[in-house]
Order: structure tokens, then sequence, then C-alpha cells
């Protein structure tokens, strides 16, 4: 059995990330603090330094150096900023490929820009422009996110997680309209990946292995690492440029 456009391994996604150099009012250099609702994310390190820092009810703020060769991962609703402290570089996987394209992530804006969608999509939103005018955006709404990132670290470590659990509940509501294309691209992707495995294993229990006729090798050329992402310089490994 094969897929009319290929798939990584598991239905996952995959890019590679290099963490936004800029620095921030609190001293640090990175990207916008976030959390996914639905995937999980795991960093493999390739190169440079740095530094993982998490906000979660159950451990409050919590740091984690990187290192080349080091693999760190965080289940959803992990709140995750990564930090620069040498030209940190990452290999990004991404449970549930197609989900965080699709608007599977919330940043850590203060609350009045999570009131509604529509003031949340303009302060995410990079518009249209020139590169230096969308990355003085993308700058912008990285700062955005940090300042409230910071209040929510504050008050969890002041032992009020009250505004973070507010925050989970904005997020929670920002998203709802997006639910059902969420469930269209878990159900073409990571759960077709899932169903498949499951054929086959029913089908070797039979005896049968005809699926193995449909073996094939896909590869996807290095992407330019051109895309703003919320964390850095993303370099997506896109389905459609499998071959």
């Amino acid at each position: 059995m094969t897929t009319a456009v290929p798939l990584l391994p598991g239905g996952v996604g995959l890019s590679r990330l290099r963490v936004y150099p800029w620095a921030t009012a609190d001293g640090l250099h990175g990207g916008s603090p976030h959390l996914h609702l639905t995937c999980t994310e795991a960093y493999y390190v390739v190169g440079g330094s740095g530094e993982l820092h998490t906000l979660t009810l159950d451990e409050g703020l919590r740091r984690t150096p990187l290192a080349p060769g080091d693999t760190v991962w965080f289940t959803p609703g992990t709140i995750h900023r990564a930090v620069d402290t040498g030209g940190l570089d990452v290999l990004v996987v991404m449970q549930n490929d197609g989900l965080p394209e699709a608007g599977d992530a919330v940043m850590t804006f203060p609350p009045e820009h999570l009131a509604d969608p529509a003031a949340y999509a303009a302060a995410a939103s990079l518009g249209d422009g020139t590169p230096a005018e969308r990355t003085a955006r993308a700058r912008a709404r990285r700062d955005l996110a940090v300042s409230g990132f910071r209040h929510l670290a504050a008050e969890v470590g002041a032992g009020r997680p009250e505004a973070l659990e507010a925050f989970h509940a904005a997020a929670a509501a920002l998203v709802a309209p997006r639910l059902d294309a969420w469930e269209a691209a878990w159900r073409e992707r990571a759960a077709a990946a899932a169903a498949r495995t499951e054929e086959q294993i029913a089908a070797l229990r039979r005896g049968a292995a005809a699926h193995l006729r449909d073996a094939s090798v896909v590869r996807a050329a290095a992407p330019p690492q051109d895309v703003l992402g919320m964390c850095g310089h993303l370099a997506p490994c896109r389905r459609e440029d499998a071959r």
C-alpha cells in the first residue's frame, strides 16, 4: 500500500531550526514562547548551544541546557521558549504532521491579546511586505510573547497558578474554530499511518506479505531556511518536495 503523497515515518513533521539570536528585554536571545495543544515536540541539537525554558503547572519554570547530541521532548501544554547562547541549531520532530501548520500553537501574549481570535491574529500575523518588514514584525511578536511568558512564570513562581490555568483556557478557546481542520489533517496523516501499521500486522498474522511489494525510497532535498517561525528560522521538510 502506498500513499499519493509520501509521509514521513509515523506521520510526523520534520524541520531544521536555527534559533533566533535576537536579544530580548530580559537579556536573553531566542524565540517566541508558546505551547502546542495536541502535539508532542522533540528537539535534537545539531550544533551550537542554548537552553529550553519550559513552564508547566507541575514543575513551574525549568531551564534545560542544550548541547550538540542532546535530545529533549515535551508534551502538549508545555510552554516552551528556545534560548540561543551560541548559534543553537536544532532538528525538530513534531507529532501529528499538519496540525502545527493548521495552527496547533498559541503564543504567550498578554491576556488582552487572547480575548478573541481576531485580536490574537492581529498580534501574531507577520503580514506582507519586505523581508526586513516581516522580520521586524517577527521580533515584535516575539517580544510580546516574552512579556506574557515572564508574567506567567512570575505568577506560577509566586504560588499563583491561576494565571497559567487562565492562559490554558484562553488557548483552548482560541483554537476551537480550527478543530475540524485539525481532525481532518490528523486522520489523513498520523491516524492513517497508525492504521496502515495495524493493517500490516494483521496481514502478517495471516501469512500475507503483499504490502512488501510496495517498498519505496523517498528523498526530500534540503529546503532553504527562510521561514520565520515562532522560535527561529525554519527549514521544514515539506511533503510536496518529497520524491
